[in-house]
C-alpha cells in the first residue's frame, strides 16, 4: 500500500503577510490581485500603469488605496514591501532592474526575462543589493509539486529516468499580435515551452545535453517545439510546446520503483495517479482552488520568505530561472527562432 507524504505547504492564511504594489494591470495582474485578496492575508496596496486611467480602473475593481501613473512612484512608496511585475514580457528586464534599484523586493512573472543575458543581469543585480528576487513560477508552489518534489527525496519512485511534459494553447496567427513579434517576446517557448522545460528542471535539475526540433511563424518566432534532455546521470526528459494546438497540458514522471501521471494540466491545480509497485492510488489538490486561484499559493510563500529574511526561494532559486533560461536559449537557437 502506498504511503503518500503530507505535502510540505506554506498555509495560505495565517503567515505573514506582505504589502504588494503591482506593475502593469493585464490580464494576469487581474487574475493573480483576485485570487490572492480571495484567498490569502497578502493586501495589494499600489498599482501603476503607464496609463492613468487603467491604473484608477484596477484599483477601483479591485478597492486597492492607491493608483499611480507611470511606475516610479509606486517604486518609492513606502507603503509598498515586494513589487509584483505583471507587465508584457519584454519589459520584465527594465521593470525588475529599476525595482531593485529603487531597493523594492521583487516577484518577475514568468518569464523572468527574455533570455540568459537579461536574466543574468536581473539575478546579479538582485544579490548585489540584497534584495529578494524570484520568477513567478506559480506551478512549483501548487500542493502538487510539492508533494512530487517530497516523492523524489524520498526515493520512492527510485531511480528516475524520464520525464513528460506536453503544453499547448491554439492561437490564431496574427502578425500584429505580441505573440508573434520577436520584439515583444513572442513565440510560444517563452509562453508555454518554459513550463515544461521547468518541469522537467525540477525533476531530473539542469540538462547537459539539449535536442530541439519545431516550427516556426512568418515573423520568425516559434510555434512548435519538440525537446529532448539529458541530465549529467543519462536520465531523460522529453518535452514539447505548441501554439499550432491546443494539448491537455499533461506531464508523468517514471522511475524504476513508481511513475506518477497528471491527470490535469501540470500547469494548473491537478489531480495525480501515483503507481509503486503493484500499487496505484490517486491524489487530488483538496484546497478547492482550480486554474489560476492557484497563483495565490505562491504569493503566500514570498511573504513567508521576507519575514524569514529570504532572498531567494529555496523552491524555485534564481539558478533555477537560470537553468530554464538557458536551456530556453538553447531551444530557440536550435529551432531558428533567436
Amino acid at each position: 500500500m502506498i504511503s503518500l507524504p503530507t505535502p510540505s505547504i506554506i498555509p495560505l492564511r495565517g503567515g505573514p503577510a506582505a504589502r504588494w504594489g503591482v506593475l502593469g494591470p493585464g490580464g494576469i495582474a487581474e487574475d493573480w490581485v483576485s485570487t490572492v485578496h480571495r484567498h490569502t492575508d497578502q493586501r495589494v496596496v499600489a498599482v501603476a500603469s503607464r496609463s492613468a486611467d487603467r491604473s484608477r480602473a484596477f484599483a477601483s475593481r479591485h478597492g486597492i488605496p492607491r493608483h499611480y501613473e507611470g511606475y516610479d512612484a509606486l517604486l518609492h512608496d513606502p507603503d509598498v514591501d515586494v513589487v509584483y511585475i505583471a507587465a508584457p514580457h519584454a519589459q520584465h528586464h527594465p521593470l525588475a532592474l529599476a525595482t531593485i534599484a529603487a531597493g523594492k523586493h521583487v516577484l518577475i512573472e514568468k518569464p523572468i526575462a527574455l533570455n540568459t543575458a537579461q536574466a543574468e543581469e536581473i539575478a546579479n543585480a538582485a544579490r548585489a543589493a540584497g534584495v529578494f528576487a524570484m520568477e513567478a513560477m506559480w506551478s512549483r508552489f501548487l500542493p502538487q509539486s510539492h508533494l512530487i518534489a517530497q516523492l523524489l527525496a524520498d526515493g520512492e519512485l527510485g531511480d528516475v529516468r524520464l520525464a513528460t511534459a506536453h503544453l499547448g494553447w491554439q492561437w490564431q496567427y496574427d502578425p500584429a499580435d505580441r505573440n508573434f513579434d520577436p520584439a515583444a517576446g513572442g513565440g510560444v517557448m517563452i509562453d508555454a515551452g518554459v513550463y515544461s522545460l521547468w518541469f522537467a528542471h525540477s525533476v531530473l535539475g539542469a540538462a547537459t545535453t539539449i535536442t530541439a526540433r519545431g516550427a516556426l511563424a512568418p515573423t520568425g518566432v516559434e510555434t512548435e517545439a519538440v525537446i529532448l534532455l539529458e541530465n549529467e546521470r543519462g536520465a531523460h526528459a522529453a518535452v514539447s510546446a505548441s501554439s499550432t494546438t491546443t494539448t491537455p497540458g499533461l506531464a508523468a514522471v517514471y522511475g524504476s520503483a513508481g511513475s506518477v501521471h497528471f491527470e490535469r494540466s501540470f500547469v494548473f491545480p491537478a489531480q495525480l495517479r501515483i503507481a509503486v509497485g503493484g500499487d496505484e492510488i490517486h491524489w487530488r489538490d483538496d484546497s478547492g482552488l482550480v486554474g489560476r486561484d492557484g497563483l495565490a499559493w505562491q504569493a503566500a510563500a514570498v511573504a513567508s520568505y521576507l519575514a524569514e529574511g529570504r532572498t531567494q526561494s529555496p523552491l524555485h532559486s534564481l539558478d533555477d530561472s537560470l537553468a530554464v533560461m538557458r536551456a530556453l536559449d538553447e531551444v530557440k537557437r536550435q529551432i531558428g527562432s533567436l
